[in-house]
């Protein structure tokens, strides 16, 4: 039950972004599709969020990554990765986020938790090595965090 209430959760999570902004939340590379996003923590369900070790707070926001294999004929694979990230705000500081991997049944996630402010627009730059791949390729997002 708590696989798909989480995959419901992020289903939800895209479906509420407009379709313009779902389609720049991804990034092709060579035999990959990166998809990404950030969303405060204050959104996520308190039982989801407990579930999977995720502090809400109004001042947290949660950057999401799963790394798709194309497979031919199919939607794709999610594949394993080395995922690293940071993000800097409108003043260059620089914002290390670590991140932890979350499977469930076919589905591989990595997240990673932070600190925002309103009205902030962090820039996030993802690092991403497929599990197999010799390099990392780079996958870019900036998002704007509104506190209530």
């Amino acid at each position: 039950m708590r696989n798909i209430n989480f995959g419901r959760f992020l289903l939800l999570g895209l479906c509420l972004l407009s379709f313009n902004v779902w389609a720049e939340n991804s990034t092709s590379i060579p035999g990959y599709t990166i998809h990404h996003n950030a969303i405060p923590n204050a959104s996520l369900d308190p039982a989801i969020a407990r579930q999977y070790r995720i502090q809400r707070s109004k001042y947290r926001g949660m950057l999401n990554v799963s790394v798709i294999k194309q497979v031919e004929g199919t939607t794709g694979q999610a594949v394993e990765a080395a995922v690293m990230a940071k993000a800097t705000n409108i003043r260059g500081q620089l914002i290390s986020i670590p991140m932890r991997k979350v499977v469930e049944d076919q589905a591989i996630y990595y997240i990673g938790e932070f600190r925002i402010a309103d009205q902030e627009t962090l820039n996030f730059e993802i690092q991403v090595k497929p599990r197999g791949e010799t390099r990392f390729y780079t996958a870019k997002l900036s998002q704007q965090f509104f506190i209530d």
